[in-house]
């Protein structure tokens, strides 16, 4: 197959980041190049023009969103960055928990804004079952978002091999998990009935501000993929999706320190998180 020529990589990288807000400098060509070679192989399309083509004028819709999909990696487990979810559950939580009591408030509202195959928001739907005492009379609400089809369709199976739960608590893999035949672990219906799955585009201005009187913001390791101008746009509307003093956590390369001054920079004991 041809070579993706430079000026070829630009027109592809713009349209990717134009609907996405992925962006990828030219030190991805070749990842790209490889990348859009096995899409236009399983299309049928006979060059890098003709496949530019079909994205820009939707000529198959879901073409682009594949593309996009196979550009992202879904890197993820259960009890993935352990001392920030021990921050979470350890610090913040209960900081949250303490003012929403004495306010009579009842409700929790978290959002995984990025959440992959879904062992990220399951861990904390565990934890949540596993520190909050009075659990019962509390309203959960638990939202997970992701770009990748695929992956929503995966967590919402909750079905997962035995390298995502590789880091799970032996106690909490016996309570909340079901062994299969394959090797495989079936989460429990408890723990899967707590999460709503939607698709989201986090640069969709209309979806995005939709999203309000979020407790807690997990959205790690997704801002990497974005140049600044898209990081603080995200960042401006996960700002808004908090409530007062609630929390954001992102991955432990990502900051908001270049992006938002409107955060404060809280240093728990294992990690750190940002409040509005």
């Amino acid at each position: 197959m041809e070579k993706l020529e430079l000026e070829e990589f630009y027109r592809l990288r713009d349209i990717i980041y134009s609907k996405s807000g992925l962006f990828f400098d030219e030190k991805k060509l070749y990842f790209v190049e490889k990348r859009a070679e096995k899409r236009m192989l399983e299309g049928g399309y006979n060059s890098f023009q003709d496949y530019y083509r079909a994205l820009k004028f939707e000529s198959d819709p879901n073409e682009f969103w594949a593309l996009v999909e196979s550009l992202t990696t879904n890197e993820t487990y259960f009890y993935r960055h352990i001392p920030q979810m021990e921050s979470f559950v350890e610090e913040a939580l209960p900081l949250i928990l303490q003012e929403k009591r004495k306010a009579g408030d009842y409700q929790l509202n978290l959002w995984s804004a990025a959440c992959s195959s879904g062992e990220e928001i399951y861990t904390i739907a565990i934890m949540l079952k596993e520190n909050i005492p009075d659990l019962a009379r509390w309203k959960i609400n638990l939202l997970a978002t992701d770009l990748d089809r695929k992956v929503l369709a995966k967590a919402q199976e909750g079905i997962y091999d035995s390298r995502s739960i590789k880091d799970v608590p032996r106690n909490i893999l016996s309570r909340y998990f079901k062994p299969l035949n394959n090797g495989l672990y079936q989460l429990h219906r408890e723990i899967v009935s707590m999460v709503e799955f939607r698709r989201m585009n986090l640069v969709d201005r209309f979806a995005m501000r939709q999203e309000r009187q979020k407790d807690f913001i997990f959205c790690r390791n997704v801002l990497i993929y974005f140049d600044d101008a898209s990081r603080k746009m995200v960042i401006n509307f996960l700002y808004d999706a908090l409530n007062k003093n609630g929390f954001i956590f992102l991955g432990h390369s990502e900051s908001v320190g270049r992006l938002s001054a409107a955060f404060r920079l809280v240093k728990f004991k294992k990690s750190l998180s940002y409040q509005k």
